[in-house]
Parts: C-alpha cells; structure tokens; sequence
C-alpha cells in the first residue's frame, strides 16, 4: 500500500512539473509574441475576434431556425446535434476572425467609424523598398536610433528580393543577396524592432503600387534611396523620404570666410583648379589648387553650392587669395 502511495505521489509529482514547464513555456511564448506585435495588429485580431463570434452566433441562428423548418432535429441524436452546432459555430467564429485579419485595411471603407488611427503617434511608420535595401548605409541609419520602432518590412518586398536573387543576371543577382543580408543585420539589431507586415494585396500586380497601397493602409511614408522616385505618392499623400536627402541634410554646412585644410586630388576643369573631397564625400573645388595636386592645402571658403546630386564647396587658396569676381563656380 504504502508503494502505492509512493508511486501515485511521484506520478502526481512529474504531471505537475510537466503541466508547470508547459504552462511556463506558454507563457514564454506569449511574451515574444507580444512584444513581436505591435499594438495595431492586437487590436485587429480583438475585433477578428468579435466579429468571428457575431458571425458564429448568426450562423448558429440560421441553423436553429433550418432545424425548427425542417425535421432534422428528430432524424439526429442530441449529442451529434451539439457536435453540429459546435462545429458551426467554430466555422463562423474562424471565418470571421480570419476576414477580419486578411481586410484590416479595408474596414473603415464599410465601416466609416471604425479605423486603426495612431491618435498619439510621434513618428509615421517607415515602409522599406528595394533600393534602400541594397543601400550600405541603410545599418548605419537603423544603428542610430532615429527609426526605432517605426520601420516596417513588407513580406512581398523580401519576396521579391528572393526572386531576384534566382533569375536575375549576376549583377541582379548581388544586389538582391545584398538587400537579404541588410534584411538580416536589421533583425540582428535588438532595439530596432523590425517588423514584417505580411499584407500581399494579390490583385495589384506592381511593386511600387503594393507600397503605395500598404503606406496608404498604414498612413505612413516610404523610405527609399532611388533618387528619381516617381511622384505619383506625393499626389495620394504619402511621403517618400529620401536616403540621400537625408544624408545630404546631415552634412555639415561651410561658411563663407571658413578655414578648411583639405588635399588636392584632381585637376579640375577650370584652368589651375584643383578638386578635394571632405570625409563625407563633398566635392571642393579648390581656386588655384591645380598646381598642388596629392597635396594638403589651406584653403578659405567661397561659397557653398546646392545641386541635386548634394553640396560643392567653392574656396580659394590661402596662400594665394583670388579676388571673388575672378572665381569660377563651375563644376568640374
């Protein structure tokens, strides 16, 4: 008896921490995927939810209603009954849980007063497409914490760069590995909080019109690194926000008058002009400079230039100052 005992409390024992290493590993569980989701995905599986029960009571409904019409209630036995109308009642509960996760994006079309708005959001989400993707410098912005929480990675994108990586020329073939890579160091970034949203949209069949439908959907803005962007969003609302604009805004300004030490490394296409570039990339065309070329020269800056390719710095030689109305501003 007492062995009995013995093993019936050790049995008790092992089912208890195995229901406890279950119930812990749920709940691990729930926390990832709650802090994977971001509250607007919540809140639409919420009203999936209640839609889904609305739409299993309907149906339930029906079915009574068929039964008490008909003579189907006396063929059955009352447990397959009960089967039925649980099974009816899962069905709509499924069906419409799943409409509502699949047309999130379309609710507030047939319901006017219903619409995911981010009332108290400071930043817009920023929708990736391929280009900034295959941009190096795209780590470097993410690695800033300017985008944290705001950057969205559309799953159809990520599929296109697979299928580029496949059947495009070697070329393509880099580019889209390197826009795979990119999408793999962003995950590796713990404070970024990548998120893929998996809305497809199947009935459009261009890329930049999915974008546009995806950043209408989520009312924010498409970060791209394509400098001759089509201009169609502008007109639907949406922005594009610009890699290179935003690099060539972080540039630092130059002063009139400013002293600046720099290195001539090419002639330029003025006579005795030299050309230098700042560690940022700025082009400086240097006055004077075409005769110290691979040397350090102290210069004085002329002017500073905006073209659409970014800044030119324009300055004179120190050691030879040539008067302003002779300078020539002319790109090399």
């Amino acid at each position: 008896m007492a062995s009995n005992q013995a093993g019936s409390l050790t049995s008790s024992l092992l089912i208890g921490m195995g229901l406890g290493t279950l119930l812990f590993l749920l709940l691990l569980s729930f926390e990832f995927l709650l802090h994977k989701c971001p509250l607007r995905s919540l809140n639409t599986f919420s009203l999936g939810l209640f839609f889904g029960y609305l739409m299993g009571q309907a149906l339930m409904l029906i079915f009574d209603t068929l039964v008490d019409l008909t003579s189907i209630s006396i063929a059955l036995q009352p447990q397959t009954m009960e089967m039925i109308k649980i099974s009816i009642f899962l069905f709509g509960a499924y069906l419409g849980t799943m409409l509502t996760l699949r047309y999130a994006h379309e609710i507030h079309i047939s319901i006017p007063f219903v619409r995911f708005s981010h009332t108290q959001r400071q930043k817009k989400d920023l929708i990736l497409d391929l280009s900034v993707l295959s941009d190096s410098r795209m780590i470097d912005l993410a690695n800033s914490g300017l985008v944290d929480h705001a950057l969205v990675l559309p799953h159809f994108v990520v599929k296109e760069l697979a299928s580029q990586a496949e059947i495009l020329d070697e070329a393509g073939k880099v580019k889209a590995r390197k826009g795979l890579e990119t999408i793999k160091k962003l995950q590796e970034i713990p404070a970024l909080h990548l998120r893929i949203n998996k809305d497809d949209f199947p009935e459009v069949l261009e890329l930049q019109q999915k974008l546009i439908r995806l950043a209408r959907a989520l009312e924010g803005n498409i970060l791209s690194a394509e400098l001759t962007k089509v201009q169609i969003p502008a007109l639907e609302g949406i922005q594009i926000v610009n890699i290179h604009a935003l690099a060539n805004a972080l540039k630092p300004l130059m002063q009139a008058g400013e002293s600046l030490k720099i290195k001539v490394q090419r002639a330029g296409k003025e006579p005795l002009q030299g050309v230098g570039y700042l560690d940022d990339g700025t082009m400086v065309v240097i006055n004077g400079g075409g005769d110290h070329i691979g040397e350090f020269v102290d210069t004085q800056v002329l002017s500073v230039k905006h073209t659409t390719s970014g800044r030119m710095v324009f300055c004179n030689l120190k050691e030879n100052l040539i008067p302003s109305h002779y300078a020539h501003e002319s790109a090399p």
